[in-house]
């Protein structure tokens, strides 16, 4: 990323789309994030992504089967689906460098193949390549550790999408828009510059992407035209990882999920479900309004190809960058893992709001129970 020169959900979607925030009972229930997943060492979701994944070398290759990994062997009802493209760059020598995006998908299980384009889904977004200098550049909060909070984010509500659409279709689910509710994780890959930040050296798999997707037809009378269209949320994870950050509000048109975003975060730590003990909120900007001054577009990302293209963007990326940025500091000895853990608790409870998960989360007992019977 680079730095470069509607407080309120719109009616429509208010009406159709339900949002219940969820109870002091559920935020308890929310699988913590564990050493066991978080530790730099030996940290199952993200020790294996704290190395250097440059695009087109054999780390890349090794952080995406992680990834591959995790979803088959843990989640299986998550689909799996590749966007590859490849591209000269200023460091290639006329050599094309192949990129590769993972989107990993949860639909309900009523939505046939060939019926995407009835599905709104809240899409979870970081990037997973590495910088190509310096050499032996990590990229931890820029953004192993992003990625990592969203592989938690999928293991954490898996069980619980399973409770609330089985009890669905239990009850004949089909009928309206809050049944064809998706969840959708991206990683992108090749969104560092190889040399320096231009509109043509950068976002190389998001401006890919986008531009399938937006040529990518759903059949005609579909709810949502195309991929693009079927996101009703783009949330981007960015440089997240450092102590103390400050996210602000970037943009007016969804400074509404700011808001619930935030309230998530607030009502977490009034539980005493966190981790860190912050001079002030991760998100501190929740009381502004529209006479104050929106920094969207200051900062250039991965969300800039879908924006450009109608999508609606909650950009969390940390301002002012943490101090390691862009430097060989920026690596798992100076990330702040009570910090990491909190991110991807926060956003696992604003997903489970946005998918509605009141009710279906598992207890802490629940939980132990399930274990105790596998391990039988």
């Amino acid at each position: 990323m680079k730095l470069s020169a509607f407080f309120l959900l719109p009616a429509l979607l208010r009406e159709c789309i339900a949002y219940t925030a969820l109870s002091d009972t559920s935020l308890r229930a929310l699988p913590p994030a564990t050493d066991s997943d978080f530790n730099i060492k030996d940290g199952k979701l993200l020790a294996p992504i704290l190395i250097p994944r440059v695009p087109g070398t054999p780390g890349s290759e090794k952080v995406l089967k992680h990834f591959i990994d995790f979803f088959t062997n843990n989640l299986p009802e998550w689909r799996l689906s590749f966007q590859n493209s490849s591209s000269t760059t200023p460091t290639s020598h006329g050599k094309e460098i192949p990129f590769v995006n993972l989107i990993a998908t949860r639909d309900p299980p009523w939505i046939l193949d060939g019926h995407e384009g009835e599905v709104g889904r809240l899409a979870l977004v970081a990037h997973y390549d590495s910088k190509l200098t310096p050499t032996g550049f990590i990229g931890a909060t820029d953004s192993a550790a992003p990625c990592a909070m969203l592989l938690h984010v999928a293991q954490s509500l898996d069980a619980s999408l399973t409770k609330k659409w089985a009890s669905m279709e239990a009850e004949g689910a089909g009928s309206g828009l809050e049944d064809h509710k998706g969840l959708q994780i991206i990683l992108l890959d090749g969104e560092e510059a190889f040399q320096t930040w231009t509109h043509t050296d950068s976002l190389y798999g998001a401006r890919a992407l986008a531009e399938e997707w937006e040529d990518t037809m759903h059949p005609a009378m579909s709810t949502y035209k195309n991929p693009l269209d079927s996101i009703d949320l783009f949330v981007l994870l960015d440089l997240l990882g450092s102590a103390e950050p400050t996210v602000p509000s970037y943009f007016r048109t969804t400074h509404w999920a700011y808001q619930l975003l935030a309230s998530v975060e607030e009502r977490l730590r009034a539980a005493k479900v966190l981790a860190s003990s912050p001079k002030k909120s991760f998100l501190p900007e929740a009381e502004k309004d529209e006479s104050c001054r929106w920094l969207g577009g200051y900062i250039e990302d991965d969300h800039l190809p879908f924006m450009a293209r109608g999508v609606e963007i909650l950009h969390l990326i940390a301002s002012p960058f943490p101090h390691v940025w862009h430097t060989k500091d920026d690596d798992g000895e100076h990330l702040d893992i009570p910090t990491v853990q909190d991110w991807a608790v926060i956003t696992a409870g604003f997903a489970a709001e946005w998918m509605d998960l009141e009710g279906f989360l598992e207890s802490k007992s629940e939980r132990r129970w399930e274990e105790e019977k596998s391990e039988l």
